[in-house]
Order: structure tokens, then sequence, then C-alpha cells
């Protein structure tokens, strides 16, 4: 299924904070609907931040991916559980090996519908599944300026395979997933 739009269908935004950005991006990026996922900062104030200034914890801002996408081809709910599919949503102070406020998870909505469908999947979360019972600590927020990060930092699981995948296992985040999700 190719990934451009149909005629009058217009492209749609999704935002979404789940830990290092690096690992955010191969989740989304092969979907058909899913026409590109860039790593950057969101949520702080400090206008056009580098990865030096996040990682600081200064700036406000959590590593995300911003996802744009054929509405036609692929629903936000469906990009939604793919999120949480790739996060552990119970942690409020990061991800994984990474910790600190730039690493925490969170959902930007770009719309009153997203927001919506974005809250009615983190009850639903929280009441089946492997986190039934489990307080969920990712927030639903208004998007703010998206920032991209640094080239070096984009398609990183493509431009580093070995890396990231040391990185992905390293961090914990895989065998977690695999083990919650029976991932392969």
């Amino acid at each position: 299924m190719e990934n451009t739009l149909e005629q009058n269908q217009s492209p749609e935004l999704a935002t979404f904070a789940g830990g290092c950005f690096w690992c955010m991006v191969k989740p989304f990026d092969t979907w058909p609907g899913v026409i590109k996922v860039i790593s950057g900062y969101t949520g702080g104030d400090l206008p056009n931040p580098t990865y030096e200034q996040v990682c600081s914890e200064t700036t406000g801002h959590y590593e995300a991916v911003q996802i744009t996408y054929n509405p036609a081809l692929i629903s936000y709910p469906e990009l939604l559980a793919i999120f949480w599919q790739s996060i552990d949503p119970t942690d409020p102070g990061g991800q994984f090996g990474d910790r600190g406020s730039s690493y925490k998870t969170a959902i930007f909505y770009h719309s009153e519908e997203q927001k919506q469908l974005a809250v009615q999947s983190k009850i639903e979360l929280g009441k089946i599944g492997p986190f039934a019972g489990h307080p969920i600590a990712t927030p639903v927020l208004p998007a703010k300026p998206f920032y991209p990060a640094e080239e070096y930092h984009q398609d990183y699981y493509k431009k580093n395979p070995s890396h990231y995948n040391r990185y992905s296992i390293g961090s914990g985040r895989a065998g977690f997933l695999e083990r919650l999700w029976q991932k392969s």
C-alpha cells in the first residue's frame, strides 16, 4: 500500500514522547499510511533547543517523535495502540535506562478529537491488558511547538543498526516489550 495521500485527503500529525526518540521511530516507521516520522523536542519553552540543552533537564522539553500520517490508511487510534505497545506507561521517571524529565512519556494532541481519543485509550489501558489496575503515568497534553532534532538523530535505527540494537537491548526496552507483548 502506498503512503501517499488520497485526493482531497489532508495529512495529519501525531506527536508522542516515549523516552529515547531513537526507539520511538521504528515502531511507527513502516506502517502503511505513515508518511514520515521525525525525532525532535516538544513540550518546553525554549525555542529551537539543542540535544545538549534538552539533556540538561532545564528546558522542559521531552524527546519525542512527530508522525505525519494519512488518516485514510491509518487511524489515530491505531497510532495510539502502537504507542502504548512501545513504552512502559506506568513509569513516571523516564523510560527504561533513560531517566529524567526529557525521557518521560506523553501524548501531545493536535485537536480536540485527538485529545478525546487519547484520554479514552489511556483509561482503557488502565482497565484491560497488561497494565490493568496500574496507574498510567503518561499525560495527555496540548501540542506545543515541535523542533526537529539534529540530523544525526533522524532515522537512527537505520543509520546505526548495530548501536541501535545494543541500546534497545541494553536499556531494557527490548526485553520488557518482548515479555509484555510477546513480540519476536
